[in-house]
């Protein structure tokens, strides 16, 4: 039986006018990170010159971005403002199920990019016959999915844990560990469950990631010149950088045991990879990549001219 009908959030220790400035920083962060991501999503969905399988993914990791960010922030906010906060315990629930999830759904893609990468520099020939369009929506497909099913399993073994009484996070918000802290019955088959989808989730993804990196070096060092090991390394710096930030986090956060770690280093590490890692993500992409900035210039070119036409009409 479930006697807990209400999570409460204990959030940050921090005096009352450190708040206020966290609150309009993880505010500013929230909205650039939304902005950002959209700013993508559209780009590449208006540019023909951005109509490309990388490219493609990435308005992909937008949308994980978004989803992860809109499910932590807002609450982080109120915590913020609030000093304390709380939701129901079936909220908490569905706040985890779309965390699971879109951070599932970011080692997939993640991992996809990288399979992309290594295509597009170690057999550039074969790239455009095995990288189809419908390929690459069964990858997107297959990554959503699988993702929307690691949520839902480990979101149903939490929902079958018993809680008697204690009813406090101290956290931010609703993630595995402190669910189970609060958890009068037996958690070992969740932690078991949970540990079995860490391996096709999060070591798997890993693992292709290392080695296909290992063959695009390779494959870099064999180029002559220094202009085209340039080019080439260019082309999947931007995600090589979210990768080392993403996963470095994420297995400072669940890989390293739990029990070492101070409940305040765990929040750090938790924002970084739920509201700053998506904040930077549109940064690393757009600053860094001459299409992206190109395709943005064209954009805002084609706007102005459009209003320009429709000021002309209106007089």
């Amino acid at each position: 039986m479930n006697n807990v009908t209400t999570i409460h959030f204990v959030g940050f220790h921090n005096p009352k006018n450190l708040n206020q400035f966290i609150f309009m920083l993880v505010l500013m962060i929230y909205i650039v990170t939304v902005c950002g991501n959209l700013l993508i999503i559209s780009l590449v969905s208006y540019s023909k010159t951005l109509h490309s399988p990388m490219y493609f993914f990435l308005s992909q990791l937008s949308i994980s971005d978004i989803v992860l960010t809109t499910d932590i922030a807002p609450n982080m906010l109120n915590i913020v403002f609030h000093d304390r906060s709380s939701i129901s315990f079936s909220s908490c629930i569905v706040q985890f199920f779309f965390f699971a999830f879109s951070e599932s759904s970011e080692c997939l893609l993640l991992t996809v990019m990288s399979y992309d990468r290594y295509l597009a520099i170690c057999s550039p020939l074969h790239y455009t016959s095995i990288m189809t369009h419908v390929l690459c929506i069964k990858f997107v497909l297959a990554s959503w999915i699988l993702s929307c099913f690691v949520g839902f399993v480990i979101s149903l073994g939490i929902c079958q844990l018993q809680f008697c009484g204690p009813n406090t996070i101290d956290h931010f918000y609703c993630d595995l560990y402190p669910l189970m802290e609060l958890s009068c019955s037996d958690i070992s088959a969740v932690k078991i469950e949970s540990t079995l989808l860490c391996i096709p989730m999060l070591a798997f993804p890993l693992l292709v990631i290392v080695v296909s990196y290992t063959y695009i070096v390779l494959a870099i060092l064999k180029i002559s010149s220094f202009s085209g090991r340039q080019k080439s390394f260019s082309t999947c710096s931007s995600h090589l950088t979210v990768v080392f930030i993403f996963y470095g986090t994420l297995t400072a956060m669940y890989a390293l045991p739990n029990e070492g770690q101070s409940k305040t280093t765990s929040k750090i590490l938790s924002f970084l990879y739920t509201v700053f890692t998506p904040f930077l993500n549109p940064f690393i992409y757009s600053l860094r990549n001459k299409d992206m900035k190109e395709a943005l210039r064209l954009a805002v070119h084609n706007c102005g001219a459009y209003l320009s036409v429709y000021r002309d009409k209106k007089r």
